[in-house]
């Protein structure tokens, strides 16, 4: 017997799960009988109460009937089975879904799922002065009715420091997918059917899942379609959100792979009512396909002496 383990995270939410044999959380390898199980752990990173719903809706996932939940500094850790997958701490990788605000709805629409080459974090700044060399960011460019100077000057975006156990410190600006997990990502989504329709609304187009585009992420919700163009057209990307990059950041501090998932929620600009069938199947639509890229993952074989 082989198994994977994962640990599910949502803010507020960590979901675990336990194997029906006793084993230290602390120990990679499990013993029954004469048989040692390697188990493969990973982490599945959920970002809001609406990917919590879709987890929940989802029936894959089984509360343990003896501990079903512990509480620890505040927040409660679930704990139960995924998929039948075994869940505990130590990780392997990382598995990061949840939505996202569409920046290119020429590609990406509402109900889409973008499985994103790299996240670039967008939201470090160098704030510049009135009237010096002008930053990639003007805000002039931006005034309405006629564009001309402001007060506001520009900024330039900074790059962050990457550090990680060997290396030097690196100045990075865009945080790549794991190569290997983003390759068997595209075979194994590349026919997921997705969810279309919820609560008696449907999507207007068949949802699908989008390969080779780059994400944005940083601290701010982007509303503004301005804004959103402007990421667009400067750094050629297609969604943005606020957490993949701290999670990207993280897997390659701590050499893990890692791959990213996001269902589009809504088109930056346009009008976004909160929780809506577009929402939440930008949601379930994520889980789908973050599910199915578990369930591809290889298993280690049993070692029995």
């Amino acid at each position: 017997m082989s198994s994977v383990n994962l640990v599910v995270m949502v803010v507020g939410l960590l979901v675990l799960a336990q194997q029906s044999f006793q084993m230290s959380l602390r120990n990679p390898v499990a013993e029954t009988n004469n048989c040692k199980i390697d188990f493969t752990r990973l982490g599945l990173v959920l970002t809001s109460d609406t990917n919590e719903k879709a987890l929940q809706d989802s029936g894959l996932f089984t509360p343990d009937a003896e501990t079903p939940y512990v509480d620890i500094a505040g927040r409660r850790f679930h704990i139960g089975t995924l998929n039948a997958r075994y869940i505990v701490f130590r990780i392997q990788g990382i598995i990061h879904f949840g939505s996202a605000g569409s920046l290119d709805k020429e590609s990406i629409v509402p109900g889409d799922v973008s499985v994103p080459l790299a996240v670039a974090f967008t939201g470090a700044w160098n704030w510049k002065k009135f009237g010096s060399d002008k930053g990639t960011l003007n805000f002039g460019e931006f005034n309405y009715p006629v564009n001309g100077e402001n007060l506001l000057a520009s900024v330039d975006y900074d790059k962050v420091k990457l550090f990680s156990k060997g290396h030097s410190p690196q100045d990075v600006f865009w945080f790549p997918s794991t190569t290997s997990w983003y390759s068997a990502a595209t075979q194994v989504l590349q026919d997921l059917e997705l969810r279309q329709c919820y609560d008696r609304a449907c999507l207007s187009s068949k949802p699908k899942i989008v390969f080779g585009t780059n994400g944005s992420s940083s601290d701010s919700y982007i509303k503004n379609k301005a804004y959103g163009d402007f990421l667009h057209k400067v750094f050629n990307v297609s969604t943005a959100d606020q957490e993949s990059a701290a999670v990207a950041w993280t897997s390659l501090s701590n050499e893990k792979p890692f791959i990213v998932i996001r269902g589009a929620s809504n088109v930056a600009g346009e009008a976004n009512p909160g929780f809506s069938p577009a929402s939440y199947l930008a949601s379930y639509n994520a889980f789908l396909a973050a599910a199915k890229f578990i369930e591809s993952i290889p298993t280690p074989r049993l070692a029995c002496e």
